[in-house]
């Protein structure tokens, strides 16, 4: 409140005292300088209340060695008044004022995404004793392994696992999401989201500063205080700009013996619009980033990203799912059906650890079937399992698994499309076939196709092997495909891209994919609940963990790098305006502070645009259906 009022109480009553100055029959012409009386008085209290505050920032920079902005209002202000120009002193002071009270206040507004953030985070928790009793406890109270409990209605306290429980959580603060998540048993929470529906037990994993919340308003506010390259050059340009406007009103004066054309000059000559052009905008893209689920660590990374013409995207958990899924089912014995044969498999996988057993088993229960174990099993490496189930051998793997030699050319066919099949054997004898294989995100296929209509090249980077990544490809329409890859071999390519004079982002998710998202122009960590490595490594995160994110990641980056040159041509084109007005006569003191003022206000209000919601609704997005129905393995 304090604050505010030494924002705006100045403002107002430097106001007043104007008003009440001219109700008085103060002089706005300049040209009464003989009669003083208490209109006079008025405009020199009104100046004095808004213009010391300008005066001492003005002195504390001098104190620094800075010739500030402020140091041209003031003396602008005191040579008005040794001229007797009561009004232009009160009239510049009080617009400067009010301009930086304005200045304030919609700068506030512009980093509201990072004000919702802090606001969002909890400060208690409903902890689930060993008894079975419950108490409300203060975050700090709570260790790692312990037991929440949320409520329908109420605010997740921490990062955790659901223990038990189903309910609908509105994670929009993290991910930006506007649709609930579904979560269960298993499922990651994470601290500030809401739970709209039903009841959650969470083992705490993330409490207070080390939640995701907490890390997201971490690197948001370090992200809005970073300086972006043209932001740090105009701060450079602006330190030597100021003082060179005092030294040419100064020559400007002597030479015309005109005091009030130099004080003019002065004002019209202040770089506000110019500075604040840049910080602004910038702030307005990372805080609308932040809104809408994309951390980017800060404006020299914004700047970057505008100019990204290559993306290097890792293929598994990226633009796939990755996790096997069960995608083809084939009977090879009319006595048998396909659930026939996914029953026998299924069962005889139980007794397999193998990645690909877990994945026949979930296609056998996505169809409603009943799965149910097996007691006696022979895994047999490299060539699949043997299992006894209700007294016949079912195998389930290569053709080395079985008596007669089966005809493999379907096997083959299967293989060549990306997917891993193996037979399903009853007593010795093929009866089927099962498939399993990766497959790839619903919104991969959209998000390729965005990133080419913005001009950039899409190469997949992948340590599978050909077919599958040429499958994958295929699927996808990439630009480019590097299969086989060492984690050291991402590294290289990036470089190589680079080395070609190519503005490379490279996009992935696991510690391997650490020293390629390091050594891009922009590192892109993908998902919150991603690698720790690869999220602290990476230059911008996609907290939604959606692909088509990234073009609007790419799209905002663009727009904030066009509303910074706007600005700038905007600020630059003011000042030459007034400039020649100064000169050809007809603009004033007042005159000049206040359209220096407007344009101030002018490019906060065009950066502010950013503010506002572009993203659309990609969590229904999906590519076509005869593109998710195609499967690939890794």
């Amino acid at each position: 409140m304090k604050s505010l009022w030494k924002t705006w109480g100045v403002v107002i009553v430097s106001g007043l005292l104007i008003i009440v100055a001219l109700i008085a029959g103060a002089d706005i012409t300049g040209q009464d300088t003989e009669s003083f009386g208490t209109p006079g008085i008025l405009m020199i209290v009104a100046t004095v209340v808004a213009g010391y505050q300008i005066a001492w920032s003005a002195i504390q920079a001098l104190r620094i060695k800075m010739v500030s902005i402020d140091l041209l209002v003031s003396v602008a202000a005191i040579g008005a008044m040794i001229l007797q120009n009561w009004w232009e002193a009160a009239a510049v002071t009080f617009l400067f004022a009010l301009g930086n009270a304005l200045e304030k206040a919609t700068l506030n507004k512009t980093r509201q995404a990072l004000s919702d953030l802090v606001d969002a985070a909890p400060e208690t928790a409903t902890k689930l004793n060993a008894d079975g009793t419950t108490e409300t406890v203060e975050l700090w109270e709570l260790e790692p392994g312990d037991t929440v409990i949320v409520k329908n209605g109420e605010q997740v306290p921490v990062d955790g696992t659901v223990i038990s429980g189903n309910g609908g959580v509105d994670e929009a603060q993290i991910t930006g999401e506007s649709v609930p998540a579904e979560k269960s048993a298993g499922s990651q929470v994470f601290a500030g989201t809401w739970l709209r529906a039903g009841l959650l037990r969470i083992e705490a994993v993330g409490i207070g500063s080390d939640s995701t919340l907490a890390k997201i308003i971490h690197r948001v506010e370090d992200a809005q205080d970073d300086k972006a390259k043209t932001q740090t050059f105009m701060e450079k340009f602006s330190a030597w700009y100021t003082p060179g406007v005092m030294i040419f009103a100064l020559i400007i004066g002597l030479v015309t013996q005109n005091v009030e054309l130099a004080l003019t000059l002065l004002v019209i000559g202040c770089p506000g619009a110019l500075v604040i052009s840049i910080p602004v905008s910038i702030v307005a893209g990372i805080g609308r980033a932040a809104k809408d689920g994309v951390l980017i660590k800060g404006g020299e990374y914004l700047e970057t990203a505008a100019r990204v013409d290559t993306v290097v995207v890792d293929k598994t958990g990226t633009l796939t799912n990755g996790r096997p899924e069960l995608t083809d089912v084939e009977s090879l014995d009319p006595a048998y059906t396909q659930d026939d044969i996914l029953l026998l498999a299924a069962r005889a996988e139980t007794a397999s650890e193998h990645p690909l057993a877990d994945a026949i088993i979930r296609g056998a229960k996505n169809r409603g079937l009943v799965v149910e174990p097996v007691e006696l099993a022979e895994p047999i490496a490299g060539q699949g399992i043997r299992a006894d189930v209700d007294g016949r051998v079912v195998a389930v793997g290569s053709a080395k698994l079985l008596n007669d030699v089966a005809d493999q050319s379907r096997i083959l066919e299967l293989n060549e499309r990306g997917r891993t099949a193996m037979f399903v054997g009853l007593d010795g004898r093929a009866i089927g076939i099962v498939a399993v294989a990766d497959t790839v995100r619903d919104d991969a296929l959209v998000a390729v196709k965005e990133l080419q209509d913005k001009g950039i090249r899409v190469v997949m980077a992948t340590g599978d092997a050909q077919r599958v990544a040429d499958n994958v490809a295929k699927q996808l329409g990439v630009d480019e495909v590097r299969a086989e890859l060492m984690p050291e071999d991402k590294l290289t390519i990036v470089k190589e891209l680079q080395a070609s004079g190519r503005t490379v982002a490279m996009v992935g998710d696991g510690v391997n994919d650490t020293p390629a998202l390091a050594t891009a122009n922009v590192g892109v960590a993908m998902g919150a609940a991603g690698s720790p490595a690869a999220i602290e490594t990476a230059d911008l995160a996609l907290m939604a963990d959606r692909l088509p994110r990234l073009p609007y990641a790419f799209g905002l980056a663009k727009r904030t790098v066009g509303t910074m040159r706007l600005n700038i041509t905007v600020a630059l084109v003011v000042v030459a305006l007034l400039l020649l007005g100064v000169l050809l006569g007809g603009v004033t003191m007042s005159i000049g502070m206040l359209v220096h003022e407007a344009s101030v206000l002018l490019v906060i209000a065009i950066a502010m645009m950013l503010l506002r919601p572009t993203l659309k609704d990609d969590a229904v997005t999906a590519a076509p259906a005869d593109v998710t129905s195609e499967k690939i393995t890794g």
